[in-house]
């Protein structure tokens, strides 16, 4: 194994499930301990104990509930890693919400959830981990989830795709505030994935058939396809990628025309 995190502290947002949870796993394989953060329900809860299961021999994985919309969870989140292993090194913003809706009969209600989970979530989540960082004085790596929607509208999108233009903006502006101490930080931006938020969506054939057809490699992503990206991301190999946002979309934005 490459250990590419070896004796790394890693934080995700959002980790029992789709891209949260193929990151974990990525990050437990190449020897980081992993503490993330989850709802609290049943299915998160179970779901952990389920990744518990596949992780690694002598990996450290632990996890906190709480709404990561709220300033406190944050704060909470951060102190626990600190409090359970001593350090964090890597900090992965992922959680994140995605609920189709008409632009023109959008209820204020889904547009202030979606804003406090994607962004503001985002925003005090990154802070928290960007404080113990300083702290520490040893740097870091810290990663937003964004989406190919940063960078291209949606028609029944029109709540979500400002959240992910700001989680990517919010990166830019964390590398140039945070690159003196020595801390990275740096965006994803998935394509289609196959995850929870687009199942149902994924399930008329049509529908999947027509965005197969727009992605040069010819399939929708899976969460797996965002860890690899993530452990480079988190590791050394790119220590001297900063303010950088990487598409991981099997080649469908360049092919949008």
């Amino acid at each position: 194994m490459p250990n590419l995190l070896k004796d790394k502290v890693a934080v995700i947002t959002g980790g029992t499930s789709g891209i949260g949870r193929a990151i974990a796993l990525e990050y437990l394989k190449e020897g980081a301990s992993v503490v993330i953060n989850h709802l609290g329900d049943d299915l998160s809860t179970r779901n952990l104990e389920g990744m518990k299961s596949e992780a690694s021999f002598g990996s450290t994985l632990l996890g906190i509930a709480g709404d990561i919309s709220q300033q406190e969870t944050a704060v909470e989140l951060i102190r626990f890693a600190l409090e359970q292993l001593g350090r964090i090194d890597i900090f992965v913003s992922n959680a994140g919400v995605c609920q189709f809706a008409e632009f023109l009969s959008l209820e204020k209600d889904l547009f202030d959830s979606t804003i406090s989970i994607n962004l503001s979530g985002a925003f005090y989540a990154t802070q928290a981990a960007a404080r113990q960082m300083v702290a520490q004085g040893t740097g870091g790596s810290i990663i937003a989830i964004s989406s190919i929607s940063a960078l291209v509208g949606g028609e029944y999108q029109s709540h979500y795709t400002p959240t992910k233009a700001g989680v990517l903006s919010l990166m830019q502006s964390c590398a140039c505030a945070l690159g003196k101490y020595n801390i990275r930080c740096n965006a994803l931006l998935p394509g289609t994935i196959r995850t929870q938020l687009n199942e149902e969506d994924l399930k008329d054939q049509e529908k999947r058939k027509y965005m197969e057809g727009r992605i040069p490699l010819g399939r929708t992503g899976v969460p797996e396809d965002l860890a690899g990206p993530a452990v480079f991301l988190a590791s050394d190999m790119s220590r001297y990628v900063n303010g950088a946002q990487l598409l991981v979309d099997g080649g469908l934005f360049v092919n949008l025309q």
